[in-house]
Order: structure tokens, then C-alpha cells, then sequence
């Protein structure tokens, strides 16, 4: 575990060196990507590519017990690395697991090809900064790659302090999210008023509202998008267990349900990165191959929700 910091935002002579690094991981996790035939998206300025399909950890990693639950995590991550994954979302609400994820990502020596995404979720300035240096302890790292506001708390002060770690080159990305469609009004006017780099909602072929105004504004700033629960809590799971794949499948190659809807959620417009929970290095070569191939085009998005709308 590294030694707890001076005061997080009076380093920049001191990190002078580390702030140049992310451009030369752009590019490696990049070309990864690309060598592995994963689709890619551009987060910020476009400078930082990922791809399409990356993991989130609420519930799966909160607290695992012993090694008999940690060694599927363990291979889950080292899978999704293999294969040039990227994208590991987590949160300090999520139990343990940012914890979990940073002594995980330590044992695999695997930092360097992770994007690691978490977020701050407290009010003052001051609790802010306490909870996000926290974050950087447990995830055992130097570097966020991003942190974003959760759920709108106290936005304005903690953009604020993400700013003031952006620019000292702590983290490389930040942003809001929301699992609330309350919040769709407030979380509109800090999209318009605020520059961000990503946002975070939900959304799934059975939960679209994010897609009514939420992802074409997103799409107009040009904001990344990355999505939660792109299975709806597994809802679409249980709507289409032991039918089979619709002939239409094909089309776009999903060669399982997974990947049917996770294609469906790709081919937004916005050009999303989905975040679906992963906890089993089977699922990892499931929902990766999803980022590959071709995505639905607006007949098919359409055949698609009217398909799932009929279940």
C-alpha cells in the first residue's frame, strides 16, 4: 500500500514526470485495443481511446471472502487485460471494491494496461479531498485515469477539485453520473454549463429513457458516454431465458443474448462505452467480442426494442 501523500493538490513540481506518461499509455492501450479488434472510443479531446465494452464492480466485487472468491475476480481481470480490455469502473459506495480492484490489478502487475475509472460521492470540499485520496490508496495507483461526480453530489465543489487534480496530471478524465431519472433536469444544465469529459447513466434495450435527452445532448458536446447496467439488472436476461437468438442476430454477429443487447447499446449514436458487471473470465470473452464486428443500424435498433417491447 503506498504511504498516505502530502496535501494531494501541491505536487505539480513533483509530478511533472508522471503527467507526461498518460500520453504514452494513450497510445499503448490504443493500439491494444485496435490489435485486438475491439471497437474504440474517444473520451476528452479525443486523444484517449478505449474500447467499447469495459467492466463495472458494484455488488460483484464489494466483499469477496477468501481466496475461493477472489481467484475467479483474479482471472476475470487477467482475462479482460489478455484480450485488451480496459475500462474497470468502480466507486467508494461500492463496498470494498475499489479495494478489491487495486490489490487485484497490484497482484496481476496490470496497471499500466487499465483504464481505472472511480468516483466521489460526499459533500464539502474538504470531505472531497479526503475521499478521493482515499481512492487512490486503495486502488494502489499513482494516476486515476478518471473520477467522476456520483449522482450530482455536490457537483460544482468536487468539478472543482477534479479540475484542480486534472491539471496537476493526477487523473487524466472527469465527470458526472446519475442512476436517477429525477435527476435528468439538473444533470442536463451541469452537462451544459460545465466542461466534462464523460457522464455516466443508465441505459438498456428495456431502459431508454436516457437516450430521449441524455445521450443526443452528450453526443452535441461531444461528452463520452458510459453506460450502467446495459443488461437492466439482468431483467433482459430473464425476459429472453431459453428463447433463442432472432434470426436478425446475424446481422450484427451476436452470437449470444449478451452480445445482442450490448450491441444494441454500442450503436447509439453517442457511441457509448458499456460498463456491464463481470465477474467470470467467460463472461470477459462474451461481452468483449460484442466491441467487434458490426453494430444495428436505426432499422434494426428499431426491430430490436420492438422485439424486446413485445416480450
Amino acid at each position: 500500500m503506498p504511504e498516505r501523500r502530502p496535501d494531494m493538490l501541491d505536487r505539480r513540481t513533483t509530478l511533472a514526470g508522471i503527467a507526461t506518461l498518460p500520453f504514452t499509455l494513450k497510445a499503448a492501450l490504443a493500439q491494444t485495443a485496435v490489435d485486438a479488434g475491439l471497437r474504440t472510443v474517444p473520451i476528452g479531446s479525443g486523444a484517449i481511446q478505449v474500447p467499447a465494452v469495459g467492466i463495472g464492480t458494484a455488488r460483484r466485487y464489494d466483499n469477496p471472502r477468501g481466496e475461493e472468491q477472489f481467484a475467479p475476480l483474479r482471472a476475470t481481470i487477467a482475462r479482460f487485460a489478455e484480450l485488451g480490455g480496459t475500462v474497470i469502473d468502480t466507486a467508494p459506495s461500492y463496498g470494498r471494491a475499489e479495494e478489491v480492484v487495486g490489490q487485484l490489478v497490484s497482484d496481476l502487475g496490470v496497471r499500466d494496461k487499465l483504464f481505472l475509472a472511480t468516483k466521489v460521492g460526499v459533500d464539502t470540499r474538504e470531505a472531497g479531498l479526503a475521499q478521493i485520496e482515499q481512492s487512490f490508496r486503495k486502488l494502489r495507483t499513482d494516476r486515476i485515469d478518471l473520477i467522476a461526480v456520483h449522482n450530482l453530489r455536490d457537483v460544482d465543489n468536487q468539478l472543482a477539485i477534479l479540475r484542480d487534480l486534472k491539471a496537476a496530471g493526477r487523473i487524466r478524465a472527469l465527470g458526472i453520473t446519475t442512476s436517477f431519472d429525477g435527476q435528468y433536469e439538473p444533470f442536463e444544465a451541469v452537462m451544459r454549463r460545465q466542461a466534462l469529459d464523460t457522464i455516466q447513466v443508465d441505459y438498456a434495450l428495456d431502459n431508454r429513457n436516457a437516450a430521449d435527452r441524455i445521450l443526443p445532448l452528450a453526443q452535441e458536446k461531444g461528452i463520452a458516454v458510459m453506460v450502467n447496467l446495459p443488461f437492466g439488472r439482468d431483467r433482459l436476461f430473464t425476459a429472453t431465458r431459453d428463447k433463442p437468438l432472432p434470426d436478425w442476430a446475424t446481422e450484427i454477429g451476436a452470437a449470444s443474448w449478451a452480445q445482442l443487447f450490448l450491441k444494441y447499446v454500442l450503436s447509439h449514436p453517442s457511441r457509448p462505452i458499456a460498463i456491464p458487471g463481470m465477474a467470470q473470465a467467460r463472461y470477459v470473452d462474451d461481452n468483449l467480442a460484442a466491441a467487434r464486428g458490426p453494430l444495428p443500424d436505426a432499422a434494426l435498433r428499431k426491430r430490436m426494442e420492438h422485439y424486446i417491447d413485445g416480450l
